[in-house]
């Protein structure tokens, strides 16, 4: 079954250096989220934004989101949780910390809820915007996998990791675990014939 990308970038967008635009151009079906403002996140209108485009895919989705697409993807509405089939949580940023930008501090509280679906996140242990207990924290009420990168920062256009090809290997390793989940849809079993009893 084909699964559906959709790449959600953080605040300010992915620049052109950025490994999710790098992977725009190299996902077949990718679709990249388009906010209306980058620069002033409203936490209502950029979970709209994400959720009217997992509700449009025709296939389950598997969400790519970078720093604080991972906020609006873990709290995307319950029901439209069931279109996801896995979703690659990298670099999450902590809203939450003293020092956060003041536009962002209305995404807090952050979402902790178990997520119904395959996630991994992917933490730096130099991650400027998110402390590597914070990440290990948030991959544990999220239910998700973790995997700690060395050095990475925060893992995005300065971090120099190009198309990120260890990235795409762990995305490809999520996809696969994703597949195997998704329920085959359940074959039409015809009524059984009534017999007259003559």
């Amino acid at each position: 079954m084909r699964l559906q990308p959709i790449i959600v970038p953080g605040w300010k967008n992915s620049g052109p250096e950025h490994w999710q635009s790098r992977w725009a151009a190299l996902l077949p079906h990718a679709v990249r989220i388009e906010q209306r403002d980058w620069e002033s996140p409203a936490p209502a209108e950029w979970i709209s934004t994400l959720a009217a485009e997992v509700d449009h895919a025709r296939s389950p989705v598997l969400l790519i989101a970078h720093s604080l697409g991972c906020l609006i993807s873990a709290a995307l509405p319950v029901p439209l949780r069931a279109k996801v089939a896995g979703a690659l949580l990298v670099a999450p940023a902590d809203v939450e910390r003293a020092d956060a930008p003041t536009c962002l501090r209305s995404f807090a509280p952050i979402s902790r809820q178990p997520l119904p679906f395959q996630s991994v996140v992917i933490a730096s242990d130099d991650d400027p915007y998110c402390r590597l207990d914070r990440a290990r924290a948030f991959a544990q009420d999220w239910g998700s996998r973790i995997v700690v990168l060395s050095g990475a920062g925060h893992i995005n256009g300065d971090s120099g990791l190009g198309d990120w090809p260890e990235g795409l290997k762990l995305f490809g390793a999520l996809r696969r675990r994703a597949s195997w989940r998704i329920p085959t849809p359940a074959k039409r079993i015809s009524p059984v014939p009534v017999c007259s009893v003559s």
